[in-house]
């Protein structure tokens, strides 16, 4: 009879740890108490650390919509590489031990139609990407089969709209999602239980109505210090750079927000290099245990459009 206890009780222990481990997400920084604002660049750091000539196996016009990853010591820069050959967007990889030096590896998503945004995150131990496939009229996800190189479709979860920049993220055992349309003037708002089915759009949605300066998502939703939500908005009106807003509601009945005064978050000498003076409209951070590491990207003065990386320290007491 203890033998048999024993057993039933070494299974569920088992089974336990199975289901704590599926319910892993990453990146999870509700327990960092400050958020990453504002930038600062040292010197070690050369901006733009990536540009189209970097890009050896594309003919690539530009680089832009930078999203960071880090996994086992290593850091992972996924963005768009658009192919002036082509004329569209494919997904490119570049890689670094540092997260200050890097270096280009490959395209590892290529379509017949234009791709862009590619927001990578990991769940039940699966790794997903979540690009921006405006040009189907739909947001679907990508699944790794050999992480992170290679990338296959799995599922369409919403093919109402031109939809551009979708930004998932997780929330009170919910999954959320910003997505703008085509013309960058309406922000809509889903939402689900399951990642992969049951989205719907919230009652409130559009949550942002006929207003270029703040409807666009422009980088990874943040959801830091316990339960604080930051969506970043890109500038379309003005084209200055990047808003940030603080979730004050969200249920699947109500949402309301307000800007945070650290807003607009990074813009032309914001913060003072002289890399970029114009366009900027990503704002990708990554906790790193000590500080922030912030990806974005702009147009320099050259006129080339290039990815930088940033610091933000923790905040003086």
């Amino acid at each position: 009879m203890f033998r048999k206890l024993s057993y039933v009780v070494f299974l569920v222990l088992i089974l336990s740890s199975c289901t704590s481990t599926k319910q892993v997400l990453i990146p999870d920084w509700t327990s960092v108490p400050w958020g990453p604002f504002p930038l600062t660049c040292p010197d070690e750091i050369k901006n733009p650390v990536l540009k189209a000539a970097d890009v050896s196996d594309r003919n690539a016009e530009f680089v832009a919509d930078p999203f960071l990853f880090h996994e086992n010591d290593l850091w992972y820069l996924f963005f768009e590489v658009y192919d002036r050959k082509t004329d569209q967007g494919d997904i490119g990889l570049a890689s670094s031990t540092d997260g200050l030096n890097w270096v280009y590896e490959r395209i590892v998503l290529d379509e017949t139609f234009h791709l862009s945004y590619p927001y990578v995150f990991r769940y039940n131990g699966e790794y997903y990407m979540m690009p921006e496939t405006h040009q189907l009229s739909d947001v679907r996800i990508y699944k790794a089969v050999h992480f992170p190189y290679a990338w296959k479709y799995q599922v369409t979860i919403l093919n109402r709209r031109k939809y551009v920049d979708p930004s998932i993220f997780f929330y009170n055992n919910t999954w959320w999602l910003f997505v703008s349309d085509s013309n960058s003037t309406n922000l809509y708002l889903y939402y689900s239980h399951h990642l992969t089915r049951g989205w719907k759009e919230h009652p409130m949605s559009p949550i942002v109505k006929d207003d270029l300066s703040k409807a666009r998502p422009g980088g990874r939703s943040l959801v830091y210090n316990e339960n604080k939500i930051i969506r970043f908005a890109e500038d379309k009106l003005t084209g200055a750079g990047v808003r940030a807003f603080e979730v004050d509601l969200l249920t699947p009945t109500q949402y309301r927000e307000h800007e945070i005064p650290e807003s607009p978050v990074i813009g032309p000498g914001n913060p003072p290099i002289e890399w970029f003076v114009a366009n900027m409209h990503q704002y990708a951070p990554w906790w790193t245990g000590n500080d922030w590491l912030v990806a974005f990207d702009g147009l320099g003065p050259d006129g080339q459009f290039g990815i930088g990386i940033c610091i933000s320290k923790k905040p003086e007491p």
